[in-house]
């Protein structure tokens, strides 16, 4: 079991990465880390990648990004139009893609779905990060979802309680589209965080789990 420390001789240059398939997966997966490494490096360089989403739900997804990347100084949202649920598809087009992220930017850090993630477009977005990104640190977040694909992760990063509700106040104000599902809710999120929470014993309880197959740090 690991846990988060960024030293503070690489907090100056830090440059963070983060990707999703869908407009929601990065908040759930990985918001409440993405609020604490901003809370951590003041000088924080992100960019925030979203693969899919029809007109409102990528409206939805840039403005989650920007209210939780409020007080990064330097930030980048994009939120692009490939094809939802259809990702294998078009792997050649998403290829392309990452090279071109590749040669603008040089992540310290990379956010992305699992490998063994139930939904093919998140596994193809995992596939491809590693396939691209050969020399940098990646961590793959979990997204609870009716597949009941959560596995045993082994990266955890404890939050405070302000910064969960924090991440949990995001998606429920932002992500209107999606109020009627089950899932959808806000104890979801409290059960996932108090769950990895315990798993690393928080010094709040609460916590986001990551699977860190490869650590190059």
């Amino acid at each position: 079991m690991l846990c988060l420390t960024i030293p503070p001789d690489r907090r100056e240059s830090f440059r963070l990465l983060c990707l999703g398939a869908h407009s929601d997966d990065i908040e759930i997966g990985c918001g409440g880390t993405i609020l604490r490494i901003a809370a951590e490096v003041p000088s924080l360089v992100v960019r925030w990648i979203v693969f899919s989403g029809d007109e409102g739900r990528r409206n939805e997804a840039r403005n989650s990004a920007a209210a939780i990347l409020e007080h990064v100084p330097q930030k980048q949202i994009e939120v692009l139009g490939f094809r939802d649920g259809y990702f294998p598809s078009q792997s050649a087009d998403i290829k392309d893609y990452f090279e071109s992220v590749k040669r603008d930017f040089d992540p310290s850090l990379i956010l992305t779905h699992w490998q063994n993630d139930a939904h093919q477009d998140h596994r193809l977005l995992a596939e491809l990060t590693f396939n691209t990104f050969r020399n940098h640190l990646v961590f793959e977040y979990e997204i609870p979802k009716y597949d009941g694909d959560l596995g045993n992760p082994n990266f955890f990063v404890p939050l405070t309680r302000a910064q969960l509700q924090q991440k949990i106040d995001t998606i429920s104000h932002h992500f209107v589209s999606q109020r009627g599902r089950s899932w959808f809710e806000d104890e979801t999120f409290v059960a996932m965080a108090r769950l990895r929470g315990i798993g690393c014993n928080a010094p709040e309880g609460v916590a986001e789990a990551f699977y860190a197959r490869k650590i190059v740090f």
